[in-house]
């Protein structure tokens, strides 16, 4: 089996259902912002988050954009949506000023360049600093 970046050697261990997400802290883009967030900051919402290997790629948009596009549905399902990369706060800005698709996002793109998130919620790929695609309610 292949991860997205082709790599055959990959282990992945995933949160466990039913278990409290880590909590994390991040610099995300949002609305042509860099701020800082806690996934605690959205207790009593349903939070999806998504991470996705990195910006600029030729998937990622069309999965950032569907998310785009259905981000108002899911406010009113007292949801909130984050996307997270290992990219910086600056290259998802850089990203959003350049893609259509991409300006459409309203929500919370995180930076993960440590890869830390992506380490607690099983994502990480050490190799290649990386993170797998994920999705987690």
């Amino acid at each position: 089996m292949e991860n997205c970046c082709g790599n055959k050697d990959w282990h992945v261990s995933l949160s466990k259902v039913n278990s409290p997400a880590p909590n994390f802290e991040a610099e995300v883009f949002q609305n042509n912002e860099i701020k800082r967030v806690k996934l605690s900051d959205f207790k009593g919402k349903w939070v999806v988050l998504f991470f996705y290997p990195a910006d600029f790629t030729f998937v990622c948009p069309t999965e950032l954009g569907d998310m785009a596009d259905k981000y108002e549905q899911f406010q009113q399902l007292n949801t909130e949506v984050l996307s997270v990369s290992t990219d910086t706060v600056f290259c998802h800005k850089a990203w959003h000023d350049n893609s259509e698709t991409i300006k459409k996002i309203r929500f919370p793109m995180a930076a993960d360049p440590t890869g830390e998130i992506c380490k607690a919620f099983g994502t990480y790929i050490e190799e290649e600093g990386l993170s797998l695609r994920g999705s987690f309610v």
